[in-house]
């Protein structure tokens, strides 16, 4: 288990992405949690149990939250936040402001709650 990454970021000029890829990493100590992707347009940080399916992750994050945003145009709705679930994880995806962010977990975990300690 890696106790600190290996790449630091700076992340001084944008304080919403800093203060959201700290709660994700109380986040990640979470049991179920499989990792999660946070990006926005200069900067992406991704921390997933399974970097073989990086590529996969990534995409799905991708096409999740640009179908939030779709949503949100086309019916006039706040579709910031979606769970999209399987039948054994489930993602948990978010916009805020410019940072999207997609946490992947068991079905089991409740998103709710992640939703909480996100916006702490």
């Amino acid at each position: 288990m890696i106790e600190k990454p290996a790449v630091t970021l700076s992340l001084e000029g944008d304080p919403d992405f800093a203060r959201l890829r700290s709660n994700l990493v109380k986040i990640k100590r979470t049991p179920g949690v499989r990792g999660y992707i946070l990006r926005n347009t200069t900067t992406a940080v991704i921390d997933l149990q399974d970097p073989r399916k990086l590529v996969e992750y990534a995409l799905l994050s991708s096409e999740a939250t640009d179908a939030c945003r779709k949503m949100s145009d086309l019916f006039s709705i706040d579709a910031s936040k979606i769970v999209v679930e399987g039948s054994e994880m489930k993602m948990l995806c978010t916009i805020m402001g410019e940072n999207r962010l997609c946490i992947f977990m068991e079905k089991n975990v409740d998103h709710a709650n992640l939703q909480e300690q996100i916006s702490l």
